[in-house]
């Protein structure tokens, strides 16, 4: 059968090759933040809230009290920075895929574990792009006020806070949610995608329509966040935090943990889980068929 992994050039390590998928990977993640931009912000403020709205009074409150354009507060980061975050995630799945296949001496990579390993990589070639922009982001959705334009908020977040414990805070959990979510976000896919060809008796990836692209890449992404959310919980949590003495976590998984869990239970750590695959959906869907279409047409 055909290599039925994310391209059918997978030994091919030369520069054109690479320069290819991250090209692609950056025409995913723009797809992924115009498609996804108004259900992310829903989530990130009912991930923050406490436990006392519920998003349809989010919705409401956030055309009442800052308009339409609100849903799309923060874009510009997530705009670029997502776009670099994607095409790192490509270059590093197809890369890790590389150096598995060379070693093994094999031509197609298995799905356990191979697979996941390869997309848990991408989660942490990914991580110190995503630590820094989902913060900037975070901070700007979870804020109902117009703000501070994006690079006084950087000088000040840096001037007061520093690298580590100001832009970068909440690496650590990002990388632990990354490497969880892509893992499971490509093992998935990639499990669909050779599901869907031997359902449908193709001999060559190619041949996989957009709708069958769509909705593998659609429950792949539900794959991701059901089995990542409550990490990006604790995460939003603690990048959404107050800096310096207002700050309730001090940058501490256990102790965002331990307050969830206290004021929450274990409810807490699924809030904003509706918005979240309302917007997984479209924006994995169209991630994954934007990524394989573009690798088509550049070879």
């Amino acid at each position: 059968m055909a290599d039925l992994e994310l391209t059918d050039t997978s030994i091919d390590s030369s520069l054109g090759r690479k320069v290819k998928d991250v090209a692609a990977g950056f025409v995913g993640g723009a797809t992924q933040v115009l498609i996804g931009q108004p259900a992310d912000l829903v989530k990130i403020r009912l991930q923050t809230s406490g436990g006392n709205t519920s998003a349809s009074q989010v919705i409401k409150d956030v055309i009442k009290n800052e308009g339409l354009l609100a849903f799309y507060k923060g874009t510009l980061p997530p705009l670029v920075g997502v776009g670099v975050c994607v095409s790192l995630q490509f270059y590093g799945f197809h890369e890790c895929k590389r150096q598995l296949l060379k070693r093994s001496n094999q031509t197609e990579l298995n799905l356990w574990p191979q697979t996941y390993i390869a997309g848990a990589c991408a989660g942490i070639v990914n991580t110190p792009v995503t630590a820094p922009v989902e913060q900037l982001r975070i901070l700007s959705q979870s804020s109902k006020s117009s703000g501070s334009p994006l690079l006084a908020t950087i000088k000040s977040i840096y001037s007061q806070n520093g690298l580590v414990r100001g832009i970068y805070r909440g690496t650590g959990i990002t990388l632990l949610r990354e490497i969880q979510a892509y893992g499971v976000w490509f093992l998935s896919y990639e499990t669909l995608i050779q599901k869907i060809q031997v359902w449908r008796r193709y001999t060559h990836r190619d041949q996989i329509s957009t709708l069958e692209l769509l909705g593998a890449g659609a429950l792949a992404g539900n794959f991701l966040w059901i089995s990542s959310y409550p990490i990006d919980v604790i995460k939003s949590n603690i990048q959404s935090d107050k800096f310096g003495a207002d700050s309730k976590f001090n940058g501490s998984v256990l102790k965002a943990t331990k307050t969830l869990w206290a004021t929450q239970g274990a409810r807490g750590f699924w809030r904003g889980i509706g918005p979240c695959l309302v917007r997984a959906t479209p924006c994995s869907a169209g991630t994954f068929a934007s990524v394989e279409l573009a690798l088509r047409v550049m070879g």
